[in-house]
């Protein structure tokens, strides 16, 4: 049997003397990490949706639910702040990896993670943790075989890796698909070829064998597993038999599944009774082609449908290897529901079919023209999506509904585009009386990190070959396991393409940004335990308030490298 690292082998002292309830507390636990992709605060059923999500409700009721949980509002920050615990320009990437300003000059948009930052498996790998990637990784520039390697998985502390380097593409030929350092097709990987690919599916089944591997190989250590899945991001691909579950679900439109979702939000206690809800998005009675654009949110409810069930292929895994009850499970999301509208428009003229891709031919665009078999993707009203060659996004008046009861979505730091679930389930370490409680204390991705390094014990670099490293700046959730009040030293903060907020106690500014001229509109002020879903505007009542938020809003961006802001000048309050 190999020898066993210090932290374990202290680990396993209690057993000795108290016996193994005792020990699985003591021992480091495992960690996962699953987080889902442009998906809105009521989506899944533990937060008032319809969307079948057995498993994660389950991880609910014998868990926790944060009820005020913050992303970014966006796919590449958020990723760069949840792996590094800090905010994403501090790592580097405050805005998308599809371009490059002087570091020196803007080093928070150099659009890479930087040399100040750590992800989480490099500071667990000091405390012996083993550490697996599975999905979307999207936090670097290169996507071509021949460049640059230094920001890919491997290279930022992970020993395995199967996923996406990109940050979307077709979920039957994934765009930069890879393993480990290898660009790799559906059709050329030896290790995976299931009877039908399916990009959640090869996520959850790869999952699982890295899971199986590690049983097999390095039982004795802890592991942490970071899965991305890309569901739901656009294109909406599903398969069959989950889209048939849907079927005549969405026929009654926005309005009502919008109220449906309110009522049992407020129902689980999730939101207040007395805060009304946002503007709706879309008149169904004047909608055209409404068996398209209920075909749309049935097969997004398919892609989270699939999404949990390869979930649950996880959590049978911990089960079978015993590790279920020492494994710290945190479920969340990227964004707020996505209002983009990708392929809504009409197909002028397909072009005709070309020839198929061979088995070695990468696929690295996120928009492809033709699937793999050589067919032209079709978009619009005349292609009901789902299958291999559409391309179609849900568009904003779904993203209205996956967002109730909160204003806007991906893209904006009003509560749309950055609230979201998280999910928070480890036996051996969440108090028999908190489980299946809500928790409404305020947090961030930047949390996780901090959260992560406490409970497995490791230590926090501050310098890292001759690289000082950013402190955290987020703070430590363990103590709410307990049901334990925790305390935040400074606000939390946003900005994405101009778009900024402070949360702070119970209040919160937040105003809209324009990217590229810098200009900004005034700042709202909204009292988030009377008004979360932001509907009342307090500003002009208390601008002493406005004032002091706004300053601390001005030193965090300056410290932070919000600032200089390489499309326009952002100018003061």
């Amino acid at each position: 049997m190999p020898s066993l690292p210090a932290c374990r082998f202290l680990g396993l002292i209690p057993l000795l003397l108290l016996g193994s309830a005792v020990a699985q507390a003591a021992t480091p636990p495992n960690i996962i990490l699953i987080l889902s992709d442009d998906m809105g605060y009521s989506d899944i059923g533990c937060y008032g949706g319809e969307i079948k999500t057995p498993t994660l409700d389950t991880l609910a009721d014998a868990g926790l639910r944060f009820t005020q949980f913050y992303n970014t509002a966006r796919c590449c920050p958020t990723r760069a702040s949840l792996l590094t615990g800090l905010y994403p320009h501090q790592a580097g990437i405050g805005h998308m990896v599809t371009g490059s300003y002087d570091p020196e000059a803007f080093p928070g948009y150099h659009m890479e993670l930087n040399k100040q930052c750590q992800t989480i498996p490099e500071v667990l790998k000091t405390a012996g943790y083993a550490n697996y990637m599975v999905g979307k990784w999207h936090v670097c520039r290169n996507i071509q075989p021949d460049g640059p390697q230094h920001n890919w998985p491997l290279q930022r502390g992970f020993d395995k890796f199967y996923g996406t380097i990109t940050g979307a593409g077709s979920f039957y030929d994934p765009a930069a698909l890879c393993r480990g350092n290898t660009l790799i097709t559906p059709v050329n990987d030896s290790d995976y070829q299931p009877q039908q690919y399916y990009y959640t599916d090869a996520i959850g089944d790869n999952a699982v064998q890295f899971l199986q591997q590690h049983e097999q190989t390095s039982a004795e250590q802890p592991f942490f597993m970071y899965v991305a899945f890309t569901a739901a991001h656009w294109p909406m691909h599903a398969l069959p038999e989950d889209i048939a579950k849907y079927d005549g679900v969405y026929d009654k439109g926005y309005g009502k599944i919008r109220a449906q979702r309110f009522a049992r939000l407020k129902e689980l206690g999730l939101i207040d009774a007395d805060w009304q809800m946002s503007e709706q998005a879309g008149n169904w009675k004047k909608i055209e082609h409404k068996e398209w654009q209920a075909r749309n949110m049935e097969v997004y409810a398919a892609m989270i449908d699939r999404m949990d069930q390869n979930v649950a292929k996880i959590v049978d895994q911990l089960k079978a290897s015993s590790d279920y009850d020492n494994t710290l499970i945190f479920f969340m999301q990227d964004n707020g529901g996505c209002a983009e509208g990708i392929g809504r428009g009409n197909d002028e003229k397909l072009p005709p079919n070309r020839k198929p891709m061979g088995p070695d031919e990468l696929q690295l665009a996120v928009f492809p023209s033709f699937d793999r078999s050589g067919r032209p993707m079709r978009h619009g009203p005349d292609a009901m999506p789902g299958p291999e060659d559409t391309y179609i996004g849900y568009g904003r008046d779904w993203a209205n509904v996956s967002n109730t009861p909160f204003r806007e979505y991906k893209h904006w730091v009003h509560e749309g585009g950055i609230s979201t679930p998280l999910i928070v389930h480890w036996p051996a370490g969440v108090a028999k009386d908190q489980l299946g409680k809500l928790n409404d204390t305020p947090s961030h991705l930047i949390d996780i990190m901090s959260t992560c390094v406490d409970v497995a014990g490791a230590s926090y670099p501050q310098d890292v070959a001759g690289n000082a490293i950013t402190p955290m700046p987020g703070i430590s959730l363990q103590e709410t396991f307990s049901g334990n009040a925790v305390q935040r030293p400074t606000p939390i903060f946003w900005e994405h393409e101009a778009n900024c907020a402070v949360r702070d106690g119970k209040w919160k500014i937040v105003r809209y940004g324009r990217m590229g001229s810098g200009k900004t509109q005034p700042w709202e002020l909204y009292d988030m335990e009377a008004d979360r879903t932001e509907q009342h505007n307090l500003a002009d009542q208390h601008p002493e308030i406005v004032k002091k938020m706004a300053d601390q809003w001005q030193t965090w961006a300056e410290a932070s490298h919000v600032l200089p802001w390489p499309w326009g000048h952002l100018g003061k309050n």
